[in-house]
């Protein structure tokens, strides 16, 4: 039978797109199972205090900015990571910017900034990362990508198509790593209540959700918690040797004759 090294028992995390939403409840649940966290996005104050709260908490947690769009910002992240916690053993791939937009009439340049930010920056920081992952024979890749990519929606073309993207270049990984003892996998939140979308026109979002209504996608109007997809997040990564989730999918589960969420499944 195969022979799997164990987990050692500091596992070092970066966390991108941590200054809220979905990435800031990830580097609290992993703090709060035991790893060392480093949060990273351009809102450097945001992550700061979202790292002081878990030092506060008694967990390990540091801060870097983190520019997706800038190759130096980038690299200059990488370094600090590792001089903050160590050598890294986890990559939580979150950060995503939403900008809605259709296929035919979205400007060039604001399609290849959508491209630059949810594809080839997450892309260049895998590049510095996994190769010691790889060296140590051990790691996790988490990919946090979208429901659309099943369910694609209309006026948020440049989006998904960099979604899209991301979640063929994780799937390439998982072939190309299969075997070193660093473990790629793929998350698909669904709909789901954080502070992306904020900055999206009011008046554009009415019709673009009768679109979506006529197409079926949006059966309900229950999202998911930022700390349902982190609970996931962290479920893929400490799943033990040996085992490898590679796509999951969340959903927010729709209103019943009373509203459970909260409670106990």
């Amino acid at each position: 039978m195969p022979r799997f090294e164990a987990h050692p028992e500091r596992r070092p995390a970066v966390v991108t797109g941590a200054s809220s939403g979905i990435g800031a409840a990830t580097a609290r649940v992993l703090a709060a199972a035991g790893h060392p966290v480093v949060l990273g996005a351009r809102r450097l104050d945001r992550c700061e205090h979202i790292a002081s709260e878990i030092r506060m908490s008694g967990g390990e947690a540091a801060a870097g900015r983190l520019d997706l769009a800038d190759e130096g910002s980038i690299k200059d992240f990488a370094s600090v990571a590792e001089a903050a916690v160590g050598a890294i053993e986890v990559l939580v791939s979150n950060a995503g910017d939403t900008q809605l937009g259709h296929g035919v009439d979205t400007p060039v340049a604001d399609f290849a900034q959508q491209v630059e930010v949810n594809l080839l920056g997450a892309r260049h920081l895998v590049s510095l990362v996994a190769e010691g992952m790889i060296e140590r024979h051990r790691g996790d890749l988490v990919f946090v990508t979208t429901d659309g990519i099943d369910k694609p929606r209309p006026g948020m073309a440049a989006y998904l198509t960099a979604k899209f993207g991301l979640e063929g270049y994780a799937r390439v990984l998982q072939l190309e790593l299969e075997g070193t003892g660093v473990r790629t996998s793929i998350v698909r939140p669904g709909p789901t209540g954080s502070e992306m979308g904020n900055n999206w026109d009011p008046e554009a979002l009415a019709p673009l959700f009768d679109e979506w209504a006529r197409w079926g996608l949006a059966r309900h109007d229950c999202f998911l918690r930022p700390s349902d997809v982190a609970s996931t997040i962290a479920s893929i990564v400490g799943m033990p040797r040996g085992s490898h989730i590679t796509m999951l999918e969340v959903q927010p589960e729709a209103p019943g004759p009373r509203d459970l969420r909260g409670g106990s499944p």
